[in-house]
């Protein structure tokens, strides 16, 4: 029993993966991306494909989150919500890091030391417009 409790611990731990700043450079509309907050929401989102605004305000109430944009279009940061754009290489590693298959999408990050590794706090969920 303490042998399966061990295993079920190590499945959980490694389903969750980390992202670590400074190995994926993201630009906001003017400048290189920081990460300042313990915990954001991360959405992965197309704007070719209309921009889930309700959703990103909704999740924005009480939380930072950040908007990744596959289709790169560079925009002003809108309350809590951080719009945040990469070049393809950095979104096609990040898309395969969190093993992400629709979007939009969203998950949580907690922050996990003060160099920029944060850790994947959540599984995907798919984001739905309100």
């Amino acid at each position: 029993m303490i042998a399966g409790a061990f295993a079920y611990y190590n499945y959980k731990f490694s389903q969750y993966r980390f992202i670590d700043f400074k190995e994926f450079v993201f630009y906001t509309k003017s400048q290189i991306f920081e990460p300042r907050e313990p915990r954001y929401v991360v959405v992965l989102y197309s704007s070719h494909m209309g921009e889930p605004k309700e959703a990103l305000e909704h999740l924005g109430e009480r939380q930072k989150v950040l908007a990744i944009d596959l289709y790169q279009r560079r925009k002003a940061a809108e309350g809590n919500v951080t719009y945040l754009t990469a070049g393809t290489n950095t979104l096609l590693k990040f898309v395969h890091r969190f093993h992400i298959r629709e979007v939009p999408s969203y998950f949580m990050i907690k922050k996990e030391n003060d160099k920029g590794l944060y850790k994947q706090d959540s599984r995907i969920y798919l984001l739905e417009e309100r």
